[in-house]
């Protein structure tokens, strides 16, 4: 089970960017084993975010400021395109402080080296604030004369805080007298994330430093406490550096994310090349720590994804990049499908167990679209999906794929939707990617993962696309609306015995407009050279 097209690691990415021609990947990793410990930031290289080539850690404990780890943090481009580092480091209190590093060479387009002054830490905590939880520095961005960057945190009361930091010269930092923004009752946050979107619905992704008109702002934060993170869209205040979200969100821990599954740890950095914001994000195992040193590593990144502004300005979108398409070979092409209740029809042709499957699902009338229950309301889209499984017929839905499924279906990991009436006549749509009957092994954590998607019913379908790599499902529903990653360890529904399936466990007729799946090659390298 290892992550055929994706870029593995064994711990939480950090410090993505593009620079002269080369994508940099930094993220950190224990070279000693696969649990948590020993952390270095590792750093790989890339032309194309699909082949990967691991180099010498870029950052390791070396100095009081960081001799006992060396943590996330953010990398940032300087006028002069001079890129730097910003981290946590852990002094000999303990404390969590905020270094910089530096490129040894900038001549040389790998990084392979860097440079930590000695006047580090640039930032320590302030009287009053907890030393074990500040951390995660953003990448920065330029306003009103100022270098600004945000670091996570926790304050009175459970409340989570970005708090703010003001430089001219990117050396000496002064913490504003407010955060940028905070929460009450959401914990300490992790790994924030603060960036501009353009308003006009469009996939173009914008420069970090971008602010005016037609640009709204994100800020992402990852929950502590809950291991799912959570995001908000929302106006930069640039005379009063705060950052206002929208009412069309929650500013919670029952706010919008970017995916409702295993992921964590995110962070989206500007490609040049390409004019976009990528994503990328932590996907751990859902496996015990046993097997996991078993087979010597844990944890991989998920694909990279394409983000950008929905038109309605209510929720972003995500999309794989467009390279992982090369990848893609044998190709299989379905059409005018139907599927009645009941219906399990095999997808032959491809390696189910590495696939990329596009799928659209239509269906005649709404009508059978089952109440959603009143006693629902408030819970989140993972309880009802526990309670609305695959198995349990419905009016209209659930309806999707069987992926890693074995031939006697005694193991199979559910991508489905399922359709709902609410007491105001609009429809409710969930979306489910169900591990709890993934795998016949008790140990690993089976997870109902869910979420809504918000999406107009008037044409009657529903689109859907899955990646699939032996323990890693990626599912995009309605174009990217909704996301889900899960782990799955199948025992029987291995590499060739592996077998997908479209189904329909619904009383309404399904028809498979169309599907289009290929099998997906493995890159020509993935880290292959990491030996240190």
């Amino acid at each position: 089970m290892d992550a055929r097209f994706s870029t593995y690691n064994r711990s939480l990415m950090r410090g993505p960017m593009y620079w002269k021609g080369i994508y940099h990947l930094f993220y950190q990793y224990n070279p000693k084993g696969a649990v948590w410990g020993n952390i270095v930031w590792a750093h790989s290289v890339s032309k194309d975010l699909i082949t990967w080539d691991a180099l010498e850690p870029a950052i390791y404990p070396s100095k009081p400021f960081d001799e006992n780890g060396c943590w996330s943090g953010s990398a940032t481009i300087l006028p002069g395109n001079k890129p730097v580092i910003l981290y946590t480091g852990l002094d000999p209190h303990n404390r969590q402080v905020q270094n910089i590093a530096y490129p040894a060479n900038h001549s040389d387009p790998y990084l392979r080296e860097w440079v930590k002054p000695d006047y580090n830490p640039i930032i320590q905590p302030s009287p009053g604030m907890n030393t074990s939880l500040f951390r995660d520095p953003t990448t920065a961005w330029w306003t009103k004369g100022h270098w600004k960057i945000i670091v996570g945190g926790r304050w009175k009361k459970h409340k989570g805080v970005a708090w703010l930091y003001r430089s001219k010269d990117f050396k000496t930092w002064i913490k504003a007298r407010h955060p940028l923004h905070s929460a009450p009752h959401t914990g300490m946050w992790e790994c924030p994330d603060f960036y501009p979107v353009g308003e006009n619905g469009l996939r173009s992704g914008l420069d970090t430093l971008r602010v005016g008109p037609n640009v709204k702002h994100v800020l992402k934060v990852s929950l502590d406490e809950t291991r799912f993170e959570y995001y908000t869209i929302g106006t930069y205040d640039l005379d009063k550096d705060r950052y206002t979200p929208d009412n069309t969100t929650v500013d919670g821990w029952a706010g919008l994310r970017y995916d409702y599954g295993n992921f964590y740890a995110s962070k989206t950095f500007y490609d040049s090349k390409h004019h976009r914001r990528i994503l990328w994000g932590w996907s751990n195992e859902s496996s015990v720590p046993n097997e996991d040193i078993q087979k010597g590593w844990a944890g991989i990144q998920a694909i990279p994804r394409s983000v950008w502004l929905d038109r309605n300005g209510k929720q972003l979108l995500q999309w794989p990049i467009k390279g992982v398409e090369k990848l893609r070979k044998d190709k299989v092409d379905v059409s005018k499908l139907g599927l009645n209740q009941g219906a399990q029809v095999e997808i032959h042709g491809i390696t189910p167990a590495q696939a990329d499957v596009e799928v659209t699902f239509s269906f005649e009338s709404l009508d059978k679209a089952e109440p959603f229950d009143p006693s629902w309301t408030g819970m989140d889209a993972q309880t009802v999906c526990g309670l609305k499984r695959s198995t349990v017929l419905g009016g209209l839905g659930p309806f999707g794929l069987l992926t890693l499924a074995s031939e006697d279906l005694e193991e199979y990991t559910p991508v489905f939707f399922r359709i709902f009436k609410a007491q105001d006549s609009k429809h409710v749509v969930l979306m489910c990617a169900d591990a709890s009957s993934s795998s016949l092994d008790p140990l690993p954590y089976k997870p109902s993962f869910a979420g809504f998607v918000d999406v107009d019913l008037h044409n009657k379908k529903l689109s859907l696309r899955t990646l699939i790599d032996h323990s890693v499902v990626e599912s995009f529903g309605e174009g990217g609306k909704t996301v889900i990653t899960t782990r799955v360890y199948p025992t029987k529904a291995r590499r060739e015995d592996a077998h997908l399936f479209v189904f329909n466990n619904g009383i309404e007729p399904i028809t498979i407009r169309r599907l289009k799946a290929w099998s997906m090659r493995r890159p020509l390298r993935m880290n292959n050279n990491m030996h240190y």
